[in-house]
């Protein structure tokens, strides 16, 4: 052995380099068959898919400009970041916005803002902005809910966020006083830290599912029962990054855990269908609707991207000529999100959020039940100006996805379907997730909500307003095009909002439905 050791010991380090190649470009030609670049170019062609593969982060930090990156440029993750650690989100020397390209958002100031009296509730709270209307109390649901926060964290479930990441926000959610929605993955450990939750379930009827892959309504009402922190229940017809596709779960990625809160089996590949087997039909639907409500005594809504309007109008009639309905509609942008889906999808099936959202309004405004229901908009709306935009066009409060993932320390990799998520958010890799630190993520995704609050309500004020239900389309201007630069929203869509009743903050404060916990004691 000695001789052997003394041998090797004796060839110099390049040889070992030179030795290595050698294999390399071997390998390269003779033995792999995939890369024409590398057979004919062996060794040297790796360089080639290694500048490839870091192409993305080259250009996010040396190439790109602060405005021009995609789906979120610097400038916006820059404000989200410093608002959630509380550090400094002012611009100087004013914008390096075009503000006269396409579709910028003009919030038209009142002359004279609207003045916060001694005793309000934003004296006390500066970021107090509860949903001006309750889910759930037309329908005389037995459990309404008043959303403390116009802003909440959307459905983004444990399995395709990392068990830290979700744990985090709900603890977030909680110092926040926003609700939490679970996604289609079912209610886990994670999600019961403290805050609100909103149950969500799609086709795949995860946590609620039978043996035989259907929803199973004793499981659901069991789960209400024995969870108070589930304040709704939301039922997804489809989502904005791939409507009206299934999908696949591989048996690879389901643990243990994952295959107890889901009620599905270890290893075992789970299919989510593109339908839903609960229901084929509109009306099926809204017998479910109410069926769930009946059972759970929950306020039930529904979720999805929107394209034809068709069984839209067969709801909204079914609506008038019964009295019932969803309690609550999350409208989904077309735009994609969390979830991971082929390109065909997520860049042309169903409308961006400012188009469908605008033509589903309209559907109900036409029969005169808006009032009914609480519009819930979700697709990167998670910044106030916009925020103003979509109350201005009817929304009740907002969800945000891939913004909560930010205040939490996502940076954008979009690499997320791949399990390697380089900030343990989005990946089930353990070592990854060991980064999060939780309660200080928590405090940040908090911080975030409540600086977002503050800053929506402060332009709000600027409007001459007291709260953000009360925009109205004409408060909001867009550049539409260079032959008509800019209009308001109700030339621009062709409808005017329905004035939301609104009799002042302190009623909303003093609500006993209203959510969360800090709000609802200090209102004590």
């Amino acid at each position: 052995m000695e001789p052997i050791l003394n041998f090797l010991a004796a060839i110099p380090w390049w040889a070992y380099v030179l030795g290595a190649l050698g294999l390399i470009a071997f390998r390269d030609i003779f033995i792999q068959k995939s890369h024409t670049i590398s057979h004919n170019y062996p060794i040297v062609g790796h360089l080639r898919y290694w500048m490839e593969s870091i192409g993305p982060e080259m250009r996010q930090y040396f190439v790109a400009n602060n405005r021009e990156e995609l789906p979120f440029n610097r400038i916006e993750r820059g404000w989200i970041y410093a608002s959630a650690k509380k550090e400094n989100n002012y611009e100087g020397f004013g914008t390096d916005r075009d503000i006269y390209e396409h579709q910028h958002i003009f919030v038209k100031n009142q002359m004279m803002a609207f003045k916060i009296p001694e005793g309000h509730p934003n004296a006390l709270h500066k970021d107090f902005v509860p949903c001006a209307k309750v889910m759930g109390i037309h329908n005389k649901r037995r459990k309404p809910y008043r959303p403390a926060s116009i802003i909440n964290v959307s459905a983004m479930s444990f399995g395709s966020l990392s068990a830290a990441a979700v744990e985090a926000m709900n603890k977030g959610v909680a110092k926040a006083d926003a609700y939490h929605n679970t996604g289609e993955g079912g209610l886990s450990p994670y999600h019961k830290q403290g805050g609100d939750v909103v149950f969500h379930f799609g086709t795949g009827y995860f946590g609620v599912r039978s043996s035989d892959g259907n929803l199973s309504l004793e499981k659901l009402e069991k789960l209400v029962n024995d969870n108070p922190c589930i304040k709704a229940i939301e039922i997804k017809l489809s989502q904005g990054a791939k409507p009206g596709k299934g999908g696949v779960l591989p048996g690879a990625k389901i643990t243990k855990e994952i295959a107890e809160i889901r009620g599905v089996e270890v290893g075992k590949d789970v299919l989510s269908p593109a339908t839903h087997k609960a229901f084929s039909n509109v009306s099926e639907l809204m017998d479910l609707i109410e069926k769930i409500a009946e059972i759970t005594g929950l306020p039930v809504g529904i979720k999805g991207a929107i394209g034809k309007l068709d069984q839209w109008e067969e709801l909204a009639d079914i609506m008038v000529e019964t009295g019932k309905g969803p309690d609550f509609i999350a409208v989904d942008g077309g735009e994609g999100g969390t979830g991971a889906a082929p390109p065909s999808f997520a860049d042309h099936v169903s409308l961006p959020w400012v188009y469908g959202f605008s033509e589903l309004y309209k559907v109900f405004q036409t029969r005169n039940i808006t009032h009914r229901i609480v519009f819930i908009g979700s697709g990167k709306l998670g910044f106030p100006a916009k925020a103003a935009m979509a109350f201005a066009m009817g929304v009740d409060c907002i969800n945000v996805a891939r913004e909560a993932m930010m205040s939490i320390g996502c940076i954008q990799a979009q690499i997320c379907h791949t399990n390697r998520c380089p900030a343990g958010i989005a990946t089930q890799n353990k070592w990854r997730q060991n980064g999060i630190n939780i309660p200080l993520k928590s405090d940040r995704l908090a911080q975030y909500f409540k600086t977002f609050r503050k800053e929506l309500i402060e332009i709000t004020h600027a409007a001459g307003y007291e709260h953000p239900c009360q925009f109205t389309m004409h408060d909001i201007q867009v550049n539409v095009d260079d032959i008509d630069l800019t209009r308001n929203l109700r030339t621009t869509y062709g409808y005017n909002k329905t004035q939301v009743p609104f009799k002042g903050s302190q009623v909303l404060y003093d609500c006993e439905y209203l959510g969360g916990k800090n709000f609802t004691e200090s209102a004590k």
